[in-house]
């Protein structure tokens, strides 16, 4: 849900941001368990990362289509919980993850300068970095 790094300065926008992502990650969860109900089967057995891309993709038809009839903005939740529901997470009896970091940091310098300035001085062939601070 790209919460990987907060982009908030603030400890109020951080707040939010975080509240923001636990609502979201809600929503998507009590579709699942909408999804999950009408067709028989275990909220769990419905894959999360599944449900975001089904989301995205009905994004477009949710936003223009949902102004009009409402027998045809509920068709399209329908069609939606069932597109949903076809996401199942396999079988997988003997699987373990181990408990470990694998986040891996970015190796390139922080960009501090007008990148049309820092082309020009690579151009010149300036090789020193006094134009990038390490993050």
């Amino acid at each position: 849900m790209q919460m990987r790094e907060l982009r908030c300065k603030t400890p109020e926008l951080v707040r939010k941001e975080i509240w923001t992502h636990a609502l979201a990650y809600n929503l998507i969860r009590t579709v699942m368990a909408q999804a999950a109900a009408i067709h028989g089967m275990e909220p769990r057995s419905i894959s999360f990362k599944g449900a975001m891309q089904t989301l995205e993709a009905f994004q477009p038809l949710l936003e223009f289509r949902t102004a009009r009839d409402p027998a045809q903005r509920l068709q399209l939740y329908q069609d939606l919980l069932h597109a949903i529901a076809t996401h199942r997470v396999a079988d997988r009896p003997d699987r373990f993850e181990p408990r470990a970091k694998k986040r891996r940091r970015n190796h390139y310098d922080l960009l501090t300068k007008p990148r049309a300035e820092i082309k020009r001085k690579m151009a010149k062939g300036v090789t020193e970095n006094y134009w990038v601070q390490r993050g």
